[in-house]
């Protein structure tokens, strides 16, 4: 683990190296060896940590690289404040022809000071890995970094309780039934050739009860000649595996003894005994498709409609294992089932008043459906007095993992098998509070700003950062929580993942989180994390709990006092947490609302130079002072507040790494230069003219709006030049506005999602030159007068189609062949009385929202049977979707 925050450093510092070489100057080279020197105890970490993880020499020696670490990082940092000392220069006129001379020669005198303060200190960090160098030797660690045989303890005896649980019967098993009964309809489907069923879900959802549970059905003996299961997890070996397996068949053979036989004789074997048998396999806990690779050459596909059952937590080990593959995905516990499971375990010599039964439901629903959590909690309460579950209610995680070492371990398998980028993404999700409903897109700019995502130089940052999540969710270790026609918009941490996430997080000094009102402080050292998170308490906190080094803040579900409680707390912030990267503050209620007249970002706010995303999201600021030009590394500026605007200085284009800009904007936007810029929203249509355009080349998301005062007409002109635009969405309400043809979007190839909410009086008659690649669109108010589906049938990716009142007209065709890859149509057209869909239109249509008046009779036919979403998953969707 701490393998992952040696590697953060070490890329940080090369950035160091490219980006600010003129400043680092004389010290560049002693920064480089620094780097290698970081880099040789890199080598040495990962398999101290993964292979000798009880021995508490290396624990000790291991911290100790981390501290090292992270110094290194605040040295950096620090010299970096010091050379730009974060004040806005201040220059009255005359002055600077007197002044001049005696500037030049005082910022020399201070930068050789400081370019000779920082030498020193990357001189005694050297001096301590030396000496970390000699310790190794000095306490007989020399060979760290190559003890890669065999298993640390405590994974040993996970690895044996798991194959002993595999075999262990239990009655009573609650909440699989519906998922026995569809498993058991694959298992005696007519289908002849081998076939593989992937059971998939986090660490203790029940794949192996599941498994075990269909594996032990007596028709399953009766369908198949013979029958295995073997586990695999993580460290494993495939002649061990054929092995096992050999002997879960029971094969007897008089030539050799199948222990004594190489892998390819233990391989000929299974295959001969199995090649004229049907058989049903379960291979268990399965974390890489090679695995199955590996075995698959012993199982042969004899077309005698033999099944393969996996159990994985790894979606693409579940979905890819091969060429005939049925994914089950594992469902949580419903609150009943969750109830009955527990009652089962914790009420066996109990009696059950009101009181006990309202605390049980409590720690349940704590529980979130994940059935190994219930089972242990009801062992667990089932041996303690009555008056006693109070205090397991208050620390129910804390109990649960002493009490189990499945719980801890099992979820730590996880963990520890991904790589380092992705466990500090993982262990950053410990900062969100319980049950929280994170915003996808939010996250993604949060952990490109805090540095979590390596540069790449083929895609953007952005989109490493989604493959990040996206790895994360196919682990099992994120819920989706909020999916809107196949976009991923919202999730979900479960409790005792961000618990574990919390623990790893703690070792690393990683991350503190203050919460008042539950007495909670959790981090090993409040004066050395690096992320720091409040729920409540803001005031108690902002004085108690400082740490001058933390990189992030963020502050959630706040509720501010007017404008001079969000200047009171920002003030004296900007001047103690300097090196921050991240500044995020979540406004869920505001008072005082005469008071944000005069609403300004404090001008203290230039101070923070390292800053790369400012979020003050509904907090109704007005004003932006001159003073955050000093921001050079800001990456996102969010400080968006429903109805509420602002004018950004005139001289924003400084900003020149701004990614992401997202507020209301009033007056002119002066952003023509910035070529990174990626987000835009929400620009009034007035301010939207008076941009060139033409160096937005990387502009992906625009979100044009209309203003009472706005004359404009809007035309796709303006955006036909941005090459990479994937989302735009206009929103123009007043009757004298339109739009004109979409005809230059010929020339904007990259646009797949198009929102167009306004007066529009026609179509063009061919879309699909114009927006080959469009797969969202979106057309709301507008006054077509013909109907549009002859027009909008012929976009060949079109994949969403939402007609909000776009059309006044009776009648609606769908041709032959027409949307051929359209997945989800939201209709409302309150005149429709016919509606005409010709057999093969819409083929890949799953999901369909109208809404119509009675004047249309009926559906037609062909679209009876596809899913109905209610309306307000549909407008949700199209609010969650440009938030």
């Amino acid at each position: 683990m701490v393998d992952a925050v040696v590697s953060f450093v070490v890329e940080k510092v090369g950035d160091y190296l490219i980006k600010e070489a003129v400043s680092l100057r004389e010290v560049r080279n002693e920064v480089e060896l620094l780097k290698n020197e970081l880099e040789w105890m890199q080598c040495f970490i990962k398999h101290a940590e993964e292979k000798q993880d009880d021995n508490p020499l290396i624990h000790k020696w291991v911290s100790d690289v981390r501290d090292i670490a992270y110094d290194t990082e605040d040295v950096l940092d620090t010299f970096l404040l010091k050379v730009n000392d974060g004040r806005v220069p201040r220059r009255r006129p005359g002055f600077l022809s007197s002044m001049k001379l005696c500037t030049c020669i005082f910022d020399k005198g201070k930068e050789q000071l400081n370019l000779h303060s920082i030498g020193k200190e990357i001189g005694d960090l050297r001096k301590r890995i030396k000496d970390l160098s000699r310790k190794r030797k000095t306490y007989g660690l020399e060979n760290i970094g190559y003890k890669i045989e065999g298993t640390s303890n405590t994974l040993g005896r996970l690895k044996q309780l798991r194959r002993a649980a595999s075999f262990a019967v239990e009655e009573n098993i609650v909440g699989f039934e519906d998922d026995a009964n569809k498993l058991l309809a694959q298992l005696f489907r007519k289908e002849q050739q081998r076939y593989v069923i992937s059971i998939l879900g986090m660490g203790g959802l029940g794949k192996t009860t599941l498994a075990r549970k269909v594996y032990r059905n007596k028709d399953v003996k009766k369908n198949f000649d013979c029958s295995a299961w073997v586990s695999v997890s993580q460290d494993y070996k495939i002649a061990d595996l054929l092995l096992r397996l050999i002997k879960s068949f029971e094969i007897r053979t008089s030539d050799k003894d199948p222990e004594k036989m190489s892998e390819e004789d233990m391989e000929r074997l299974l295959h001969g005994f199995l090649q004229e048998r049907s058989y049903m396999v379960v291979i268990d806990d399965v974390w890489q498709k090679e695995a199955w690779e590996s075995l698959k050459r012993a199982f042969p596909d004899n077309k005698r409609g033999s099944r393969v059952i996996i159990t994985t937590r790894i979606k693409d080990v579940a979905e890819r294992s091969d060429e005939r593959t049925y994914v089950h995905k594992l469902r949580f516990l419903r609150p009943d089932e969750s109830w009955q499971l527990f009652c089962e375990k914790a009420f066996r010599n109990v009696y059950v008043d009101e009181g006990l039964e309202k605390l049980g439901r409590e720690m349940v629903e704590k529980c979130s459906g994940l059935p190994l959590a219930i089972v242990v909690l009801g062992g667990l309460l089932s041996t303690k007095k009555p008056q006693e579950w109070r205090v397991v209610r208050d620390h129910i995680w804390r109990h649960l993992r002493h009490d189990s070492i499945h719980i801890s371990n099992i979820l730590t398998l996880s963990f520890n098998d991904l790589p380092y980028q992705l466990k500090l993404c993982f262990l950053y999700l410990g900062l969100f509070p319980e049950d929280f409903e994170i915003n996808i897109e939010k996250l993604i700019r949060l952990l490109v700003a805090e540095g979590l995502i390596p540069q790449d130089e083929a895609r953007e940052m952005e989109d490493v950062a989604k493959d990040n999540m996206d790895q994360l969710i196919n682990r099992s270790l994120i819920q989706v929580e909020k999916r809107c026609w196949g976009k991923i918009v919202t999730c979900r941490v479960h409790d005792l993942l961000r618990d574990l996430a919390i623990e790893k997080a703690k070792e690393l000094n990683f991350i503190h989180i203050y919460d008042q009102t539950k007495s909670l402080a959790r981090s090993s050292s409040v004066s050395s994390c690096r992320q720091q998170a409040v729920y409540s308490g803001i005031d108690h906190f902002s004085q108690q709990h400082l740490n001058p080094l933390s990189r992030s803040l963020l502050l959630f579900n706040q509720r501010l006092e007017g404008s001079l409680h969000m200047r009171q707390h920002l003030t004296p912030w900007c001047e103690r947490f300097t090196l921050l990267r991240v500044l995020d503050i979540e406004v869920i209620k505001v008072a005082g609302v005469g008071s944000w007249r005069s609403n300004c970002l404090p001008k203290e706010i230039g101070r923070l130079i390292h800053l790369k995303y400012l979020g003050l999201r509904n907090s109704h600021i007005n004003k932006v002072p001159a003073s955050i030009l000093n921001l050079r590394r800001l990456q996102t500026l969010d400080l968006f507040t429903p109805g509420g605007s602002f004018e950004l200085p005139s001289k924003v284009s400084k900003l020149n790494e701004l990614r992401h800009l997202i507020g209301s904007f009033s007056g002119k936007l002066h952003i023509d230069s910035l070529t990174n810029l990626q987000t835009l929203k929400y620009v009034p249509l007035e301010s939207w003219y008076k941009i060139n355009t033409s160096k937005l080349v990387n502009l992906r998301k625009l979100h044009i709006e209309y203003k009472d005062r706005a004359r404009q007409v809007f035309t796709f002109h303006s955006v036909a030049k941005l090459q990479n635009l994937q989302l735009l969405s206009v929103e123009l309400s007043d009757n004298n506005s339109s739009f004109a043809s979409l005809q230059p979007l010929s020339n904007c190839p990259c646009l797949v999602d198009l929102r167009l909410h306004g007066k529009i009086n026609e179509l063009p008659k061919e879309m699909h030159p114009l927006l080959p690649n469009l797969e969202c669109l979106s057309l709301e108010k507008s006054e077509l007068k013909d109907d549009p589906m002859p027009v909008l049938e012929k976009l060949l990716n079109l994949v969403i189609l939402k007609l909000f009142f776009p059309y006044s007209g009776k009648k609606l065709v769908c041709s032959e062949k027409g949307f051929p890859r359209l997945e989800i149509l939201d209709l409302a057209l309150l005149n429709l009385e016919e509606w005409l869909v010709e057999e093969g239109a819409m083929p890949m249509l799953r999901g369909l929202s109208t809404f119509t008046t009675h004047k249309l009779e009926q559906i037609p036919e062909s679209l009876r049977l596809i899913p109905r979403p209610a309306p307000w998953e549909c407008q949700n969707y199209y609010w969650t979707y440009h938030s």
